[in-house]
């Protein structure tokens, strides 16, 4: 059984900064890509920035510059460092992972259950 749990949501003024942090946990054989997703309400949920196992990144054109994606593969876990955060940032973020479990050598994408990220003065 694999788990993703996030971290580091919270209330923040515009301008103010905010680290989420994923950690995996279960029975793990390999991690591939681990990105973010996030869903505002009213509107799809869409990528923000994912990660591969080697440290290529790709951002949404709406972060980049602004946020940063980074992973420590020893700790099975993925961070969105977010600064200069806008009204427009408000949203649930979720931890999304590419990963071969050890209990069915299956390559799956698992999902976190979501943090909740506010920018508002």
């Amino acid at each position: 059984q694999v788990q993703l749990v996030e971290s580091g949501g919270g209330l923040v003024q515009p301008g103010g900064s905010l680290r989420l942090s994923c950690a995996a946990s279960g029975s793990i054989f390999s991690i591939y890509r681990m990105a973010w997703y996030r869903q505002a309400p009213g509107k799809q949920r869409e990528l923000v920035a994912a990660i591969t196992s080697i440290g290529s990144t790709n951002y949404a054109d709406s972060v980049k510059g602004r946020f940063t994606i980074s992973r420590d593969n020893a700790k099975n876990t993925v961070y969105l460092q977010m600064n200069s955060l806008k009204p427009e940032d408000t949203a649930v973020y979720y931890c999304n992972a590419h990963l071969r479990s050890i209990a069915t050598s299956q390559l799956s994408a698992y999902w976190g259950q979501g943090t909740q990220v506010t920018v508002s003065s």
